[in-house]
């Protein structure tokens, strides 16, 4: 056995390292700048990637990537807020001693801590809050990693009387618990339940803010305590903590769902539900715009449109996959009977026994639905109830290795008696028109489109106008192809989706690739599948030209993606357009195709969707332009406006006329004053106000303002329209 660590560098380099190196022995083997500007390690081995402590002992032999104090490393972010949720929460602790902690994760912009606190906390406690933080980090105070085995760690949260942390270690994973004091003396100085990782000291954070409070429930059960949600924010210079607050401000003045009230193109009526969008017509619009404009593409491209049924069959989703794996975000069953929806928990219950891996999958809650099925339908499903002192009549069997025999037969009960689902994914609905009728290589690729709706039981505490809804459309497409025509395929989707960003004004954007891991059982287990498509995934990206990152477990459950993530005018980054391959679901479908030796063959899946969802890309776009669409996206283009009554002869005629050539327009033949009128066109957001009076009659002309403020004279009205046009195809190219 080696006497030393081997650990990869990222250029590739190899050190040598005695067994128990930590990352900052790494670091200061590299020079002591680099072990200075240190805050953590990304240790990776035999594929799997965790940030550590610097002070941690490496795993064995690894790659490793040191980060630093950059505010421009996601991973070095991350690390720094995690520790700031528990400076920020000492701090509360330390003004409010009655509070007990729940969690605190750090999240994309920053942090929150959710707490249990009979008193309210309110913007006005913010100062003292950062205050008492601010004290802290001055102190320079140590973040000291502590472990103990698993009965010590529970015997010590149970004495502390925390439920909420004796919960979250009962579902922490592994024989030890892992504590983090903040300073060196443990019992005196302020300590956590936590995985970690952390900052070497509180000195090391450069600025914070605590940003707001909110109400949320434990776990997100609205059944369960009420807790306070307090967001923060922690960068490692202060001039980023100024530019990200600068940031939020004019994300404030661009809120979607302000605009969106105002230019009024969505609403979200408390008697249809929550995160369910009423469409207005000028919304819709800018909908229908975007969908036609894709559809034509789709033509060009060779995509077959096809429509789908809101519901389907949960044996359908059982067999993709979709259930119950997303069972905690889809709405409840439909059950036509008593019985259905007793099969259905006996089948969930034996899945997630399985999954668990019980000594027998036959107790506990199993065996109370075999008894209520025994009493509401024995003669239909005896060979499932029969009495359990007769052994040998009851096809359930007990024991390990018998789950999937026991799921089978529950699923051949299931189909006298099931259930529907309102769909979450258009996908399992494609597969089924594929196998609808025999296929051969000579037919494909086949490509599948349906701007398909789909819904998700979203907590109502997480929904948010349009970007987080219960029920939205997704512009949806599945490609069936040969794996010869992967690549080609492939390429064709990247591009269209590039082409949908670019043609926006979204033109800044990274790639990331979504890989799976192998010891997350989340993951259809499927290796050579997941090979492949992670393979051709890699190549794509690599072919495109684009710069791409991989995060490991950021896959789809059934197959590896591509995912647009897009930085909008602001700086704000949003996850838009997705392509993903799948050797999955043709597997579990049983998909074929004959193939020229005349035998059959599994064809190769493609999902993608270059908008992704309508209502959360109609979002971005309305706080990426303010409202302010151009030309060719904007519901109502130009306004004509009449200086008085003498001019709305003309003033129809030119609105006509604007009709005709196909454009927008709204024809304004108020008593109103030109200023008053002019001003309320323009915060309506319309692109041209055209002002027409008697001068503009008599030479058949137009006095053109733009939505600025600026008036750009006198135009031909013939002249005013073939410019229109040239602005409106220019864009859309």
């Amino acid at each position: 056995m080696s006497s030393s660590l081997k650990v990869t560098l990222p250029d590739g380099t190899i050190l040598d390292l005695p067994p128990g190196a930590t990352t900052l022995d790494v670091a200061s083997k590299i020079g002591a700048g680099l072990a200075r500007a240190a805050v953590a390690g990304k240790v990776t081995r035999d594929g799997h990637s965790e940030i550590m402590d610097l002070s941690r002992p490496l795993p064995g032999d690894c790659c490793i990537k040191i980060l630093t104090k950059s505010d421009d490393d996601p991973d070095a972010l991350y690390v720094l807020r995690h520790s700031t949720a528990h400076v920020m929460a000492e701090a509360v602790c330390k003004l409010f001693p009655e509070t007990q902690l729940v969690y605190g994760p750090p999240l994309e912009d920053g942090f929150y801590y959710d707490i249990d606190l009979p008193r309210s906390i309110t913007p006005e406690d913010f100062a003292a809050i950062e205050a008492e933080m601010a004290r802290i980090v001055k102190e320079d105070r140590k973040f000291t990693r502590l472990e103990m085995n698993r009965a010590d760690g529970m015997a010590k949260l149970a004495a502390e009387q925390n439920r909420y942390k004796v919960d979250n270690a009962e579902r922490a994973e592994g024989d030890t618990l892992s504590f983090y004091v903040t300073g060196d003396r443990c019992g005196q100085d302020f300590e956590d339940l936590c995985r970690g990782p952390h900052i070497p000291s509180t000195g090391v954070i450069g600025a914070f803010k605590v940003r707001q409070v909110s109400g949320s429930h434990y776990r997100g059960d609205v059944n369960d305590q009420r807790l306070q949600r307090v967001y923060g924010t922690a960068f490692f210079k202060k001039a980023s903590l100024a530019a990200h607050l600068e940031q939020l401000e004019q994300a404030k003045a661009r809120d979607h769902r302000v605009i969106g009230q105002e230019l009024g193109l969505f609403t979200i009526d408390p008697l249809v539900g929550s995160g369910l969008i009423l469409w207005k017509p000028k919304g819709a619009t800018i909908r229908l715009l975007l969908e036609e404009h894709l559809r034509g593409k789709l033509r060009e491209q060779g995509y077959q449109p096809v429509f789908s049924p809101h519901v389907g069959r949960l044996e359908l989703y059982r067999t993709s996959g979709h259930f119950p794996y997303y069972r905690d975000s889809q709405f409840p069953p439909l059950y036509e009977t008593e019985t259905a929806r007793l099969l259905n928990e006996l089948w969930i219950a034996l899945y997630e026994a399985d999954k668990a891996g019980a000594a027998d999958p036959l107790a506990g809650g199993v065996a109370k639905l075999l008894d209520e099925l025994r009493i509401a339908d024995p003669p239909k499903h005896a060979e499932l109830v029969a009495d359990p002192a007769k052994p040998d009549a009851r096809r359930l069997a007990s024991g390990p290795g018998h789950a999937a025999q026991n799921l089978q037969l529950v699923r051949e009960h299931l189909q006298q008696s099931d259930g529907f689902l309102l769909k979450p994914m258009n996908c399992p609905h494609h597969v089924r028109i594929y196998a609808s009728e025999p296929r051969s290589y000579k037919d494909l690729p086949i490509r599948l489109a349906e701007f398909g709706t789909v819904y998700r039981y979203e907590q109502s505490g997480e929904l948010s106008g349009l970007t987080r809804v219960r029920g939205f459309t997704q512009d949806d497409a599945h490609l069936f192809c040969t794996p010869e025509q992967l690549p080609h395929e492939l390429d064709a989707c990247l591009s269209l989706t590039r082409y949908v960003l670019d043609m926006l004004g979204l033109g800044q954007y990274r790639v990331r690739i979504g890989l799976h891991d192998p010891k997350d059982p989340k993951f259809i287990h499927n290796p050579e599948g997941w090979r492949r498509a992670e393979e051709a995934i890699r190549v794509a990206a690599a072919a495109s030209g684009m710069a791409a990152t991989e995060e490991v477990g950021e896959a789809a459950f059934y197959g590896p993606k591509i995912d647009f993530v897009v930085k909008d005018c602001i700086g704000r980054q949003w996850q838009l357009g997705t392509v993903q391959v799948d050797y999955n679901l043709p597997e579990r479908f049983n998909l074929t195709y004959v193939g020229p030796d005349n035998r059959p063959h599994r064809p190769v899946m493609i999902h993608r969707a270059p908008f992704g969802s309508m209502e959360r890309f109609v979002g971005i776009l309305i706080e990426h332009f303010a409202g302010a669409f151009p030309l060719w996206l904007s519901p109502v283009q130009m306004a004509v406006v009449t200086v008085s009554e003498k001019s709305d002869a003309y003033a129809r005629e030119v609105h006509e006329k604007l009709r005709v050539a196909g454009f927008r327009a709204e024809l304004d033949l108020s008593s109103e004053k030109i200023g008053p009128k002019k001003h309320r066109h323009r915060q309506a957001k319309v692109n041209y106000i055209l002002v027409v009076g008697e001068s503009e009659a008599a030479k058949g002309e137009v006095n053109v303002n733009d939505r600025d403020g600026k008036t750009l004279g006198n135009r031909p009205l013939e002249a005013f329209i073939e410019e229109c046009r040239r602005e409106s195809e220019e864009r859309k190219a």
